[in-house]
């Protein structure tokens, strides 16, 4: 872990594996090579919490160049950077500040503390890639070689969005060299907004989820519940319609209600209860297919409001290649990439919702997957990747060319 010294800017290292990172060392004085090291990811996500649409096209980005995810920061009783060595080329960087500090020094710290692993690491031919623009704050004087902001939520939408967030993004897209959005619906809303943008939805990592259609062992703490077991798996928060949960449950308890992962920025306390409603928390991404396995029907139980607006749930096809029909409220991005094939349910109300999870109980057996199949197999995370790697090196050929141009002419 990265420790700042009290008084001091040297900063000490220690990986998880208790080999040194060194931080400490002269700064490098050599030139740029021309030819982009490292990419710089600022997000507001936590590596290690819900695996999902960073982790999947970071971790093929670091087959490419060396990565670092840059944090949001945790806060404690003093002020320290972590560094964490996920693998060969990818870290995971985690500023901890002290509580009550200024706005000022928070972003102060932070710009210093990128400098430092600028100097230190000799990144100098880089991408900036945001997924957060409050991130600006503290690195608007940085120069990459490019700048991606891969949009995947709106963000200004959510609960607690910082008012300020609207004008950050404003400002991110004016720096942006390419805009990635998470689905189609924020492809609408962002495309008049910059000349670079591109939309890529949700992708699916399908032989992993595939894995749940063999039988897998159930797991221990799913064993006790009976069937059939509908599940949810994401983040219950703010875009949960609890309200729906709580009705459905309440008029079908026979039906066992189960819930992975965690309740974020919203009160436990409103979570509909009863003996057929199971919460049993966050999951590695690892376990999931193992659950999933086991259970009868998927369900997608977002309310239709601001926040759900432009999502593009991950989990629709994660469900899918699990082998799970799904029932969905009528989230847009769902509807379009989805909403025709014949394992998908798209419900408006309560009454719906439920004759759609009783429909899809009934119907699993005699299902058509050939045409799902086929599109998740077409929308791969390794596809998406690749065809965002393409843009970005045309870009970068580009800005090189461009360079040279301007050279000759000198």
């Amino acid at each position: 872990m990265i420790q700042q010294q009290p008084g001091s800017k040297k900063l000490v290292s220690l990986s998880d594996s208790s080999q040194p990172l060194l931080l400490n060392r002269t700064p490098s004085t050599e030139n740029s090579s021309g030819k982009v090291t490292d990419l710089l990811c600022f997000s507001h996500l936590r590596w290690n919490f819900v695996y999902q649409r960073p982790q999947h096209l970071l971790s093929r980005a670091s087959n490419e160049w060396r990565t670092w995810f840059w944090e949001e920061p945790i806060w404690g009783d003093r002020t320290w950077l972590e560094i964490r060595q996920m693998s060969n080329q990818r870290y995971v960087v985690v500023p901890h500040l002290q509580h009550g500090i200024s706005k000022e020094a928070i972003d102060n710290q932070q710009r210093d503390w990128v400098h430092h692993l600028l100097d230190q690491y000799h990144i100098t031919d880089y991408i900036a890639w945001y997924y957060t623009p409050m991130s600006l704050s503290f690195t608007e004087d940085l120069s990459p070689r490019l700048t991606v902001y891969d949009c995947m939520d709106e963000l200004s939408a959510f609960r607690g969005a910082p008012p300020q967030l609207r004008n950050r993004e404003r400002q991110l897209m004016q720096r942006a060299d390419l805009i990635f959005t998470g689905g189609y619906s924020l492809f609408e809303a962002k495309r008049a907004l910059h000349q670079a943008v591109y939309a890529f939805p949700s992708s699916i990592d399908f032989d992993h989820f595939a894995r749940a259609r063999k039988n897998l062992p159930d797991p221990a703490d799913q064993q006790p519940v009976a069937a059939p077991r509908i599940g949810f798996s994401g983040v219950i928060d703010e875009r949960f319609d609890t309200e729906l949960l709580g009705a459905i449950a309440a008029r079908r308890p026979e039906w066992q209600f189960m819930l992975i992962g965690p309740v974020v920025k919203i009160n436990p306390d409103i979570l509909p209860k009863g003996p057929n409603l199971h919460y049993i928390g966050l999951k590695s991404y690892n376990e999931l297919p193992a659950y999933f396995s086991h259970w009868d029907v998927a369900m997608l139980p977002f309310a239709l409001n601001e926040s759900t607006r432009f999502i593009s749930p991950t989990k629709t096809p994660e469900y899918l290649a699990a082998g799970l029909p799904v029932v969905s409220t009528a989230i847009q991005d769902v509807v379009t990439s989805y909403g025709r094939y014949d394992p998908v349910w798209i419900a408006d109300s309560v009454n719906s919702f439920e004759q759609g999870i009783s429909e899809a109980l009934i119907n699993r057996s005699s299902l058509d997957w050939s045409g799902v199949d086929t599109f998740l197999n077409n929308h791969s995370w390794d596809r998406t990747w690749t065809a965002m790697q393409e843009l970005i090196e045309g870009k970068l050929k580009l800005s090189a060319s461009l360079s040279d141009s301007l050279k000759s002419l000198e």
